[in-house]
This record gives C-alpha cells, structure tokens and sequence, in this order.
C-alpha cells in the first residue's frame, strides 16, 4: 500500500470511529477513538483465534507500515505539542512556577527509581525474569507524564485553571529531565556505555536549556512575522515553526518538544493579548484547535491499534495489570510529597494530588519509546506493560477525571473553547 492510501485509510478510519461515538457514546473524542480502535483490535486477534487470520494479518501490515514511533517524535509531537501549549496561561504559568519544575524533575526521577525497583521484585511472581536496568529503563519511559493525553483529556472538563495550568505545565516541562534519564539508561542497558556527570550534565544542558532558548527564538521571530499579516500567512508562518522548527531543533541535538512548548507559550500570550482588536489572531487561535482536534484523533486511533503488533503473553498481561494500581499509588506518593511541602492548607488548590494522579495521564509518548527498544527477550514485556498502563489512563482515567470537579464548587474554570 503506498503512502497516499496509507494515509487515507487512516483518516476514513479514524472519521467513522468518530463518528459512532458522537452517535452512540458521546465519550470525549481522543476517548472514545482509542476505545473504539482498542475494541478492533482486540475483536482482530479474537478472530484470528478463530481460524480468521486474514483480517488480523492484513491489519498488523498496515499498523506495522505507519511505524508509530518515528510517526509521532518526527512528525506529530511538533505540531499536537505547539498548538497545546497555545493555550497555557503564561501568568498563571510563571505563578506555579516552582511547583511545576519539582514535579517535573523530583517526582519524575523519584517515580522512575521506585516504579523500576518494585517491578524488579513484582515480575517474577508472574514468571517473568528482566534485569534490574531494564526495570528502570521501563520506569522512566511511563513515569513522566504525557503533554498530549493530559491536554486532550483536560480540554473542556471545566478543571480550575490553576489546577489545569501546574498538570498541564508538569507535563510539557517534564520531557527535559525524562529525555535525560531514559537516554542514560538506554545508553548503560542496551549501548553497555559507561555514563559519567560530565556526560549527563551536557544532556541535560544541551537538550533542556538548548530547546528552551531555541524556542523562544522561534516564538519570537514567529511573532514578530505575523504581525500585520493576512490570517494564510500567519497559519503558514506558525505551521512551520511546529514542523521546520521541530525538525531543525532535533537536528541540532536540542529538545524538539522543548522548543515547541515555549513558542507555543509565547506565541498564543501574544496572540490572546491581541485577539480583541485583530481579527488574524482569533482566526489563528481556531485553525491551531482544529489542527489539535484532527491529529489528536489520529494519533489516538493509530495508538488504540498499536495493540495489534504487540505479541504478548498471559504472564505479561497479568503484569501489565497488575502495573495499573502500581504506577498509581507512586504517581500519588511522587507528588503528594513535594506538595505537600509547597502548599499550605489555604492556598493548596482543591482536590489537587487527585488531579495530579488521576490526570497525569500516560499516552502516546510512553509507547513510541516503547516501541523505540531495540529486539530483546525483555521489548514484549515492557511493551505489554506501557500498553497497558496507557489504555488505562486514557480510556478509564480520560473518562472519568472529569467527575473529580463534579462535586466540588469550582473556582475560575479554565477552557480552551
């Protein structure tokens, strides 16, 4: 199949999904998508168990072709993380500052060392051996955060919009310390590579510091551009900053994601500052939405079918289960520690180490580097349970985050709509 019809089978796909939900269930669309594929796919592999295998075979082809991995960090990461970051807040932002770079850096190192240690010791109750290195390696690809499922989710649940700002910023902020620890413990686990302080401390300052002073560049000359321009030109000017600047900030060695996060930030201040007077700016605020809408709906159908290529077996499954209420119970202990130190009982937000554990969504991202792991006897286990972990978040936790301010008196609500 070429690349064309590719793309064309991906996108009636993800439109008729869609549009059952809107008919049937009215989930939350990037929800309701990645369940309804989920439920393909598994209705597949049922089917091939059944002596049907031409249909399962014929999908696993195509989910194989897409290469989810390379689709998502070169290709879609730059443009969903831009038009997210968009709408953060940057008062808000610089306000909860401190609270959202320790959660970014404490909570994300400390989760990686306690989530890798207690699978270390929780497999081989299920007959599953994997070295102590590559216990942490899967800790720190599930522990951060994902910018992605954790907008999507929090688009139009009405969260106050300090709580939705520190979840919000946790996640876009946490790439930096997690790019750092993962390719540190990909380099001692796979690339048997001895890692020094002087080595990390370049990571760190290379992809970190680097991507967040590249981005403001881009969001800088992309604003000084676009002013008192035509609304085609500023889409053109914005869409190759979430793509050229991406790619070009990748190429560089610096933090693609970063970069985007800060130039989305910068740009869509300026661009609400100005969106009373200047009609190009509302009609640039509602291109980039729909552009998010589209993509997310995308990567989250091609994520539900991922399930299709990942061959496990019972002892990973049962895993991958068991890693649910796991990675929950660290994510709680992770952040209702420094929390609880940063706040006090009057200005601690309502509800809030709830909304950092029930909203600190898994997504995409934790599959890709998944999916990244080179062939070993220990890629299916990891693979199972970052499977696992994600459906959960985003099918159970996605649908039912919103019920954590169902009950309560919300103060300024925060949406993106």
């Amino acid at each position: 199949m070429d690349t064309y019809s590719l793309i064309a089978v991906v996108i009636a796909a993800t439109a008729v999904i869609g549009y059952l939900n809107h008919l049937i269930d009215r989930l939350p669309t990037s929800v309701g998508i990645m369940f309804g594929a989920t439920v393909l796919a598994l209705s597949f592999m049922l089917l091939q168990n059944m002596g049907f295998p031409s249909l399962s075979s014929f999908t696993e082809r195509i989910v194989a072709h897409i290469q989810f991995h390379n689709l998502l960090m070169n290709g879609l990461l730059g443009l969903l993380l831009f038009a997210g970051s968009m709408t953060i807040d940057f008062e808000l932002l610089r306000s909860n500052l401190t609270t959202i770079a320790t959660l970014a850096s404490f909570s994300v190192i400390t989760s990686t060392l306690l989530l890798g240690t207690a699978v270390y010791y929780l497999l081989p109750l299920f007959h599953v051996a994997m070295p102590f290195l590559y216990c942490l390696l899967f800790g720190a690809l599930i522990s951060p955060t994902d910018p992605i499922a954790v907008l999507a989710s929090f688009k139009k649940i009405g969260a106050p919009k300090k709580l939705h700002v520190i979840v919000a910023g946790e996640s876009l902020f946490n790439d930096g310390i997690s790019i750092v620890i993962f390719i540190t413990l990909y380099h001692l686990t796979l690339l048997n590579e001895p890692v020094t302080l002087q080595h990390i401390s370049y990571l760190f300052f290379n992809q970190a510091i680097g991507g967040l002073l590249f981005g403001l560049l881009l969001g800088v000359t992309s604003n000084f551009l676009i002013r008192n321009t035509t609304v085609q030109i500023a889409a053109l000017i914005t869409i190759a900053i979430a793509t050229s600047g991406y790619t070009l900030a990748n190429t560089l060695g610096l933090s693609g994601p970063l970069a985007m996060v800060i130039a989305g930030i910068f740009i869509g201040n300026k661009n609400r500052k100005n969106s009373r007077d200047n009609k190009t700016n509302q009609t640039l605020t509602l291109i980039w939405e729909l552009i998010d809408d589209i993509l997310n709906a995308i990567l989250f159908l091609l994520l539900g079918f991922e399930l299709i290529i990942i061959h496990s077996n019972y002892s990973n499954i049962l895993a991958g289960l068991t890693c649910i209420p796991l990675a929950l119970a660290i994510r709680y202990i992770t952040v209702a520690i420094p929390t609880y130190f940063l706040f006090t009982k009057k200005t601690r937000p309502k509800k809030l180490n709830a909304t950092l554990t029930w909203g600190g969504l898994r997504g995409g991202l934790a599959v890709a580097l998944a999916l990244a792991l080179p062939n070993s006897p220990f890629r299916n286990s990891i693979l199972t349970m970052t499977f696992c972990i994600v459906a959960f978040a985003v099918i159970v936790q996605g649908m039912t985050i919103q019920r954590i301010f169902s009950t309560s008196t919300p103060d300024k609500k925060h949406t993106t709509s």
